[in-house]
């Protein structure tokens, strides 16, 4: 669902990021954040949720034919992996200082270890 005001929201998981997704058909894999959408609230997740893709022939692809693709999935399903646990874990935010200013980085909430580094 679209936000009515101009400020993206703030989601709990960037590119690249390890994930399980905790809900929904595909729930128990794990994978890499290929893409996020922060409008749509989706994320595209390395081979999770595989979809038939029917491509027409182009320069590039002469054959065409199906492709299997990833399709998103709502963020809500999908948890960041702990990385010292390899568990799925909320994710906190904490401002850290250094060299005389402050930035914000994401933490595991179970371990409290710094995600962002």
């Amino acid at each position: 669902m679209p936000r009515k005001n101009n400020r993206q929201k703030k989601l709990h998981v960037k590119k690249g990021d390890n994930v399980k997704v905790i809900a929904g058909n595909e729930k128990g894999k794990e994978g890499r954040v290929l893409a996020v959408f922060p409008a749509k609230e989706r994320v595209l997740v390395e081979g999770v949720n595989m979809r038939v893709h029917h491509d027409k022939p182009t320069q590039e692809n002469p054959q065409g034919g199906r492709i299997e693709r990833e399709v998103a999935i709502h963020i809500s399903n999908v948890m960041v992996i702990d990385p010292s646990t390899g568990e799925p874990t909320r994710i906190g935010r904490k401002r850290i200082e250094e060299d005389g200013g402050g930035r914000w980085v994401r933490y595991a909430k179970n371990s409290g270890e710094i995600i962002d580094k």
